[in-house]
């Protein structure tokens, strides 16, 4: 069964939810923490980024497509998804999002998601910075995770 995904205007990083909540985002292959959605997790816990820098200097399946969930607080965790080669725009204009590897790591979303019987929160991931197209990311979003019955709510700051 199919939940719809909900749109509503407000913070990623305060979901508006009783009970398990994840709250999914876009990371690199690099390591670099410094930049867009991150800053606000970083300003409200320091536990993702810590961990993600550690992820990355152990290089322990530090790959796209992977993803590191981290508690911050009871019942909330945040899915750092490796999902952007690089920083910048290839040498032929590509930006660095790679829609494949942001669907397996939506896979692993949902299939951590169900396990917990959460919610999953995030803003438009991989749509900033990251350089991709909602058009094509939401329907990732859906199959790994709305088609498997798991309640989604993407946040546009107001």
């Amino acid at each position: 069964m199919r939940k719809e995904i909900k749109y509503i205007k407000g913070d990623a990083t305060k979901p508006d939810a009783e009970g398990c909540v994840i709250i999914a985002h876009i990371c690199n292959d690099i390591g670099r923490w410094g930049k867009g959605f991150v800053l606000a997790l970083s300003d409200r816990w320091e536990q993702p980024e810590t961990e993600f820098r550690e992820w990355y200097k152990s290089q322990d399946n530090f790959k796209l497509g992977e993803v590191q969930f981290v508690e911050v607080e009871n019942n909330i965790w945040i899915a750092n998804i490796i999902g952007q080669h690089k920083i910048v725009n290839d040498k032929k204009g590509n930006p660095p999002v790679r829609y494949e590897a942001i669907e397996a790591g939506l896979n692993k979303v949902g299939d951590f998601a169900r396990n917990l019987n959460a919610t999953v929160h995030m803003p438009r991931i991989g749509c900033g910075l990251a350089g991709g197209k909602w058009e094509i990311i939401e329907p990732l979003i859906i199959k790994g995770i709305s088609d498997n019955d798991i309640e989604v709510t993407v946040y546009d700051l107001e």
